[in-house]
């Protein structure tokens, strides 16, 4: 995979959810978001307009919602969307209702996320899946109803599950969504070969909170191709 340095920042969402995350280590995040060009700087809710004051206007904000659970009943997932948008996000990473996916309520899951996409004033949504608690036959029903709701991508990990992202997944869910809507990786993507191993299997973003490591690692691994 013969990306620049720069063309790979461009698909990272640099991202900081510790819960004990500081106001000094959110400021440092919009600091490296801005020197390397990150896709954009992923948060929690109460730190998105910080972020922005942050970065004025100069790199995208993504925040979470219903995170990392996706328990939470709709109309709680909607306000917290709402306020992310007033304070001013630009993207909107949503865990599905993960229980009615179990259970096999395809129109509970579809109307939980329709909630989000209707609130989110044309922002990007993401439909975080947790794959690791999903069988292939789950991922398959998840991607086929966030495409249904409208989102613009699949994701796959809240990064606080059981697992991560796995290249099986990745493929899977490209291989659901189709070209029109994207895939993004997310949990346990620490190194530049992992990263380049998730992109290979159908990913178009990346969400991590190991990117400079990744950036510096990935300039070694070109060269060694």
């Amino acid at each position: 995979m013969s990306l620049t340095r720069a063309e790979l920042a461009a698909l990272i969402d640099h991202t900081l959810l510790r819960p004990g995350a500081t106001t000094v280590q959110i400021e440092a995040l919009c600091e490296e978001a801005r020197v390397h060009g990150f896709a954009s700087v992923c948060v929690h809710p109460s730190r998105v307009r910080h972020a922005l004051i942050c970065l004025e206007g100069q790199v995208r904000i993504c925040t979470v919602i219903g995170f990392p659970c996706g328990a939470n009943v709709s109309a709680i997932k909607a306000s917290e969307a709402c306020l992310a948008v007033a304070d001013g996000a630009d993207e909107l990473d949503v865990v599905i209702a993960l229980g009615a996916l179990k259970d096999g309520d395809r129109d509970a899951v579809l109307r939980d996320l329709m909630t989000v996409v209707a609130v989110s004033e044309g922002r990007v949504v993401k439909a975080i899946l947790e794959t690791a608690l999903l069988t292939d036959e789950e991922i398959d029903l998840a991607c086929a109803i966030a495409v249904d709701a409208g989102v613009q991508f699949v994701k796959t990990s809240t990064g606080f599950g059981p697992g991560g992202a796995t290249p099986e997944a990745v493929a899977r869910m490209r291989r659901a969504v189709g070209p029109r809507v994207g895939v993004k990786a997310s949990g346990g993507i620490s190194d530049a070969a992992t990263a380049r191993t998730m992109l290979a299997a159908g990913a178009d973003r990346l969400g991590t909170s190991n990117s400079l490591a990744i950036l510096d690692g990935w300039d070694a691994l070109q060269q060694i191709q």
